[in-house]
Protein backbone atom coordinates (compact mmCIF):
# COMPACT_ATOMS: atom_id res chain seq x y z
CA UNK A 1 0.00 0.00 0.00
CA UNK A 2 1.88 3.16 -0.91
CA UNK A 3 1.04 6.81 0.25
CA UNK A 4 2.24 9.65 -1.09
CA UNK A 5 3.52 11.85 1.40
CA UNK A 6 0.21 13.51 2.75
CA UNK A 7 0.52 17.09 4.03
CA UNK A 8 -0.11 17.97 7.74
CA UNK A 9 -3.37 19.98 6.66
CA UNK A 10 -5.23 17.08 5.36
CA UNK A 11 -4.93 15.24 8.76
CA UNK A 12 -7.55 17.27 10.60
CA UNK A 13 -10.66 16.75 8.56
CA UNK A 14 -10.27 12.33 8.71
CA UNK A 15 -8.99 11.99 11.93
CA UNK A 16 -11.92 12.02 13.54
CA UNK A 17 -12.95 8.64 11.88
CA UNK A 18 -11.75 5.93 14.11
CA UNK A 19 -12.88 2.58 14.18
CA UNK A 20 -15.25 3.81 17.49
CA UNK A 21 -16.87 6.73 15.64
CA UNK A 22 -16.89 4.76 12.20
CA UNK A 23 -19.31 2.33 13.96
CA UNK A 24 -21.75 5.27 14.66
CA UNK A 25 -21.57 6.95 10.84
CA UNK A 26 -24.25 5.37 9.00
CA UNK A 27 -26.65 5.85 11.47
CA UNK A 28 -25.60 9.83 13.11
CA UNK A 29 -24.35 10.99 9.49
CA UNK A 30 -25.95 8.89 7.04
CA UNK A 31 -29.21 8.31 8.72
CA UNK A 32 -29.65 11.54 11.24
CA UNK A 33 -27.71 14.85 10.02
CA UNK A 34 -28.04 14.06 6.59
CA UNK A 35 -31.77 14.20 6.41
CA UNK A 36 -32.76 16.26 9.65
CA UNK A 37 -30.10 19.16 9.70
CA UNK A 38 -28.21 18.96 6.01
CA UNK A 39 -31.29 18.51 4.78
CA UNK A 40 -29.64 16.39 1.92
CA UNK A 41 -31.70 12.76 2.39
CA UNK A 42 -28.59 9.68 1.70
CA UNK A 43 -31.02 8.25 -0.91
CA UNK A 44 -30.22 11.61 -2.93
CA UNK A 45 -26.78 10.78 -2.70
CA UNK A 46 -27.06 7.06 -3.64
CA UNK A 47 -28.86 7.78 -6.88
CA UNK A 48 -26.10 10.07 -8.05
CA UNK A 49 -24.30 7.26 -7.66
CA UNK A 50 -26.35 4.56 -8.90
CA UNK A 51 -26.32 6.93 -12.16
CA UNK A 52 -22.31 7.94 -12.08
CA UNK A 53 -20.55 5.11 -11.28
CA UNK A 54 -18.86 2.57 -13.83
CA UNK A 55 -17.62 -0.55 -14.08
CA UNK A 56 -13.75 0.56 -12.85
CA UNK A 57 -15.07 3.16 -10.22
CA UNK A 58 -12.07 5.11 -8.04
CA UNK A 59 -13.49 5.99 -4.69
CA UNK A 60 -12.13 9.02 -2.93
CA UNK A 61 -12.67 9.41 0.90
CA UNK A 62 -14.36 6.55 1.51
CA UNK A 63 -16.21 7.27 4.81
CA UNK A 64 -17.81 3.34 5.66
CA UNK A 65 -17.90 2.71 2.06
CA UNK A 66 -21.89 2.60 2.25
CA UNK A 67 -22.88 4.01 -1.06
CA UNK A 68 -20.29 1.22 -2.48
CA UNK A 69 -22.41 -1.46 -0.87
CA UNK A 70 -25.26 -0.02 -1.73
CA UNK A 71 -25.25 1.58 -4.99
CA UNK A 72 -26.22 -0.53 -8.62
CA UNK A 73 -22.93 -0.68 -10.80
CA UNK A 74 -23.05 -1.90 -14.14
CA UNK A 75 -21.12 -4.89 -14.21
CA UNK A 76 -21.40 -7.78 -11.62
CA UNK A 77 -17.97 -7.85 -10.77
CA UNK A 78 -16.57 -4.04 -11.31
CA UNK A 79 -12.84 -2.87 -10.54
CA UNK A 80 -12.98 -0.75 -7.37
CA UNK A 81 -9.92 1.41 -5.78
CA UNK A 82 -10.45 3.06 -2.59
CA UNK A 83 -8.13 6.11 -1.74
CA UNK A 84 -8.18 7.83 1.49
CA UNK A 85 -5.72 8.89 4.08
CA UNK A 86 -7.44 6.96 7.19
CA UNK A 87 -6.66 3.47 7.44
CA UNK A 88 -10.06 3.02 9.67
CA UNK A 89 -11.87 4.02 7.02
CA UNK A 90 -9.76 1.96 4.23
CA UNK A 91 -10.84 -1.16 6.45
CA UNK A 92 -14.55 -0.28 6.93
CA UNK A 93 -14.72 0.36 3.45
CA UNK A 94 -13.01 -2.69 2.16
CA UNK A 95 -14.32 -4.91 4.46
CA UNK A 96 -17.96 -4.01 3.66
CA UNK A 97 -17.33 -4.45 -0.41
CA UNK A 98 -14.58 -7.54 0.29
CA UNK A 99 -16.96 -9.25 -2.54
CA UNK A 100 -15.46 -6.87 -5.03
CA UNK A 101 -12.02 -7.35 -3.64
CA UNK A 102 -11.45 -3.80 -3.98
CA UNK A 103 -7.72 -2.30 -4.29
CA UNK A 104 -7.04 0.36 -1.73
CA UNK A 105 -4.54 2.95 -1.59
CA UNK A 106 -3.67 5.51 1.22
CA UNK A 107 -2.82 8.31 -0.32
CA UNK A 108 -3.45 12.49 0.10
CA UNK A 109 -5.73 13.74 -2.78
CA UNK A 110 -4.35 17.08 -2.29
CA UNK A 111 -1.09 15.52 -3.40
CA UNK A 112 -0.02 14.00 -6.96
CA UNK A 113 -1.47 10.51 -6.78
CA UNK A 114 0.34 7.19 -7.37
CA UNK A 115 1.34 6.79 -10.88
CA UNK A 116 0.41 3.55 -10.61
CA UNK A 117 -3.31 4.10 -9.72
CA UNK A 118 -4.55 3.62 -12.90
CA UNK A 119 -7.56 5.16 -15.44
CA UNK A 120 -11.35 4.93 -14.14
CA UNK A 121 -14.37 5.55 -15.86
CA UNK A 122 -15.79 7.26 -12.69
CA UNK A 123 -14.77 8.96 -10.05
CA UNK A 124 -16.23 9.67 -6.58
CA UNK A 125 -15.74 12.38 -3.95
CA UNK A 126 -18.14 12.43 -1.56
CA UNK A 127 -18.08 14.61 1.64
CA UNK A 128 -14.97 14.94 0.78
CA UNK A 129 -14.39 18.87 0.13
CA UNK A 130 -15.83 20.42 3.21
CA UNK A 131 -13.42 18.09 5.33
CA UNK A 132 -10.14 19.28 3.03
CA UNK A 133 -8.07 22.37 4.18
CA UNK A 134 -8.29 25.94 2.68
CA UNK A 135 -10.15 27.60 0.44
CA UNK A 136 -11.96 26.14 -2.51
CA UNK A 137 -9.28 26.80 -5.14
CA UNK A 138 -7.05 25.36 -2.72
CA UNK A 139 -9.29 22.26 -2.09
CA UNK A 140 -10.20 22.23 -5.95
CA UNK A 141 -6.20 21.23 -6.73
CA UNK A 142 -7.62 17.57 -5.79
CA UNK A 143 -9.38 17.37 -9.25
CA UNK A 144 -6.06 18.59 -11.02
CA UNK A 145 -4.47 15.13 -9.54
CA UNK A 146 -7.24 13.33 -10.38
CA UNK A 147 -7.13 14.27 -13.81
CA UNK A 148 -4.73 12.07 -14.69
CA UNK A 149 -6.68 9.37 -13.75
CA UNK A 150 -9.67 9.85 -15.61
CA UNK A 151 -11.00 8.08 -18.84
CA UNK A 152 -11.34 10.41 -21.52
CA UNK A 153 -15.40 9.40 -21.45
CA UNK A 154 -15.44 9.36 -17.56
CA UNK A 155 -17.44 11.44 -14.84
CA UNK A 156 -16.38 12.79 -11.28
CA UNK A 157 -18.67 13.14 -9.05
CA UNK A 158 -19.59 13.52 -5.15
CA UNK A 159 -21.22 15.78 -2.88
CA UNK A 160 -20.02 18.74 -0.03
CA UNK A 161 -21.46 20.45 2.44
CA UNK A 162 -21.28 24.50 1.49
CA UNK A 163 -21.48 27.17 3.84
CA UNK A 164 -22.39 30.22 1.38
CA UNK A 165 -25.52 30.32 -1.51
CA UNK A 166 -27.42 27.12 0.06
CA UNK A 167 -30.52 26.81 2.19
CA UNK A 168 -28.91 26.61 5.77
CA UNK A 169 -30.96 25.55 8.76
CA UNK A 170 -30.50 26.73 12.30
CA UNK A 171 -29.16 23.20 13.30
CA UNK A 172 -27.28 23.10 10.15
CA UNK A 173 -25.41 26.17 10.73
CA UNK A 174 -25.05 25.26 14.56
CA UNK A 175 -23.41 21.99 13.55
CA UNK A 176 -21.19 22.93 10.99
CA UNK A 177 -19.71 25.70 13.18
CA UNK A 178 -19.10 23.01 15.64
CA UNK A 179 -17.57 20.79 13.24
CA UNK A 180 -15.39 23.80 12.15
CA UNK A 181 -14.04 24.69 15.69
CA UNK A 182 -13.25 20.84 16.16
CA UNK A 183 -11.04 20.89 12.67
CA UNK A 184 -13.50 17.98 11.44
CA UNK A 185 -14.67 20.50 8.69
CA UNK A 186 -12.68 22.91 6.79
CA UNK A 187 -15.83 24.87 5.05
CA UNK A 188 -16.93 27.92 6.59
CA UNK A 189 -15.42 29.86 3.00
CA UNK A 190 -17.41 27.33 0.68
CA UNK A 191 -19.69 28.25 -1.37
CA UNK A 192 -21.69 27.37 -4.42
CA UNK A 193 -20.41 30.40 -6.55
CA UNK A 194 -16.66 28.94 -5.42
CA UNK A 195 -17.57 25.44 -6.55
CA UNK A 196 -19.33 25.87 -9.88
CA UNK A 197 -16.36 28.26 -11.04
CA UNK A 198 -13.57 25.51 -9.86
CA UNK A 199 -15.77 22.75 -11.92
CA UNK A 200 -15.89 24.92 -15.13
CA UNK A 201 -12.44 26.11 -15.02
CA UNK A 202 -11.41 22.53 -15.13
CA UNK A 203 -14.34 20.33 -17.01
CA UNK A 204 -16.78 21.06 -20.20
CA UNK A 205 -19.72 19.63 -18.53
CA UNK A 206 -20.84 20.78 -15.34
CA UNK A 207 -23.98 19.89 -13.64
CA UNK A 208 -24.92 20.65 -9.81
CA UNK A 209 -27.86 20.41 -7.94
CA UNK A 210 -28.43 22.14 -4.08
CA UNK A 211 -29.93 20.48 -1.74
CA UNK A 212 -30.28 21.41 1.13
CA UNK A 213 -27.19 22.69 1.99
CA UNK A 214 -25.71 20.07 -0.04
CA UNK A 215 -24.11 20.24 -3.28
CA UNK A 216 -23.92 16.91 -5.78
CA UNK A 217 -22.04 17.13 -8.34
CA UNK A 218 -21.33 15.87 -12.23
CA UNK A 219 -18.24 16.59 -14.19
CA UNK A 220 -17.19 15.42 -17.80
CA UNK A 221 -14.78 15.92 -20.14
CA UNK A 222 -11.71 18.10 -19.08
CA UNK A 223 -10.54 20.79 -20.55
CA UNK A 224 -7.16 21.51 -21.79
CA UNK A 225 -5.67 23.88 -19.63
CA UNK A 226 -2.25 25.61 -20.51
Amino acid sequence: MTINNDRPGSHAGQAVYSPATLALYDVMVLGLSNRFVWRCPTDRILSLYDRSVAADHLDIGVGTGWYLDRCRFPSSSPRIALLDLNDASLDAAAGRIARYAPRRRRADVLLPLPTDLGSFGSIGLSYLLHCLPGTMADKAVAFDNLAPHLAPDGVVFGATLLSAGVERSGAAKTLMRFYNRRGIFSNEGDGADALRSELEERFEHVLINFVGCAALFEVRQLKRRA
